[in-house]
Protein backbone atom coordinates (compact mmCIF):
# COMPACT_ATOMS: atom_id res chain seq x y z
CA UNK A 1 0.00 0.00 0.00
CA UNK A 2 1.21 3.47 -0.87
CA UNK A 3 0.34 6.42 1.30
CA UNK A 4 0.75 9.97 0.00
CA UNK A 5 1.61 12.16 2.98
CA UNK A 6 2.29 15.46 1.27
CA UNK A 7 1.27 17.03 -2.01
CA UNK A 8 -1.48 16.21 -4.46
CA UNK A 9 -0.15 13.96 -7.26
CA UNK A 10 -2.09 13.51 -10.47
CA UNK A 11 -3.33 10.07 -11.51
CA UNK A 12 -0.58 9.96 -14.15
CA UNK A 13 2.11 10.64 -11.52
CA UNK A 14 0.71 7.90 -9.28
CA UNK A 15 0.63 5.49 -12.21
CA UNK A 16 4.26 6.28 -13.01
CA UNK A 17 5.26 5.73 -9.38
CA UNK A 18 3.45 2.41 -9.18
CA UNK A 19 5.03 1.29 -12.47
CA UNK A 20 8.55 2.08 -11.24
CA UNK A 21 7.97 0.36 -7.89
CA UNK A 22 6.48 -2.73 -9.56
CA UNK A 23 9.38 -2.95 -12.04
CA UNK A 24 11.90 -2.62 -9.22
CA UNK A 25 10.21 -5.36 -7.18
CA UNK A 26 10.02 -7.71 -10.18
CA UNK A 27 13.66 -7.27 -11.24
CA UNK A 28 15.80 -10.37 -10.66
CA UNK A 29 18.57 -10.15 -8.09
CA UNK A 30 22.02 -9.72 -9.57
CA UNK A 31 23.95 -12.96 -9.95
CA UNK A 32 26.89 -13.38 -7.59
CA UNK A 33 30.35 -13.07 -9.12
CA UNK A 34 31.55 -16.69 -9.53
CA UNK A 35 35.25 -15.69 -9.59
CA UNK A 36 35.22 -13.84 -6.27
CA UNK A 37 36.73 -15.83 -3.41
CA UNK A 38 35.21 -15.73 0.03
CA UNK A 39 36.69 -13.38 2.61
CA UNK A 40 38.06 -16.36 4.52
CA UNK A 41 39.91 -17.75 1.49
CA UNK A 42 41.23 -14.30 0.60
CA UNK A 43 42.58 -13.82 4.14
CA UNK A 44 44.48 -17.09 4.14
CA UNK A 45 45.78 -16.55 0.63
CA UNK A 46 47.39 -13.30 1.80
CA UNK A 47 48.46 -14.52 5.27
CA UNK A 48 50.34 -17.65 4.22
CA UNK A 49 53.76 -17.72 2.68
CA UNK A 50 54.10 -19.79 -0.49
CA UNK A 51 55.17 -23.41 -0.14
CA UNK A 52 58.45 -24.27 -1.88
CA UNK A 53 59.19 -28.00 -1.79
CA UNK A 54 62.75 -29.16 -1.61
CA UNK A 55 65.44 -30.60 0.66
CA UNK A 56 65.25 -29.31 4.24
CA UNK A 57 62.07 -27.30 3.68
CA UNK A 58 60.20 -29.11 6.44
CA UNK A 59 62.51 -27.30 8.91
CA UNK A 60 61.81 -23.95 7.31
CA UNK A 61 58.06 -24.54 7.52
CA UNK A 62 58.17 -24.17 11.32
CA UNK A 63 59.64 -20.66 11.14
CA UNK A 64 57.48 -17.68 10.19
Amino acid sequence: MIEIRKGNPTPEELAALVTVLAARAAAPAPAPDPQRASNWATYWRNARTPFHPGPGQWRASAHP
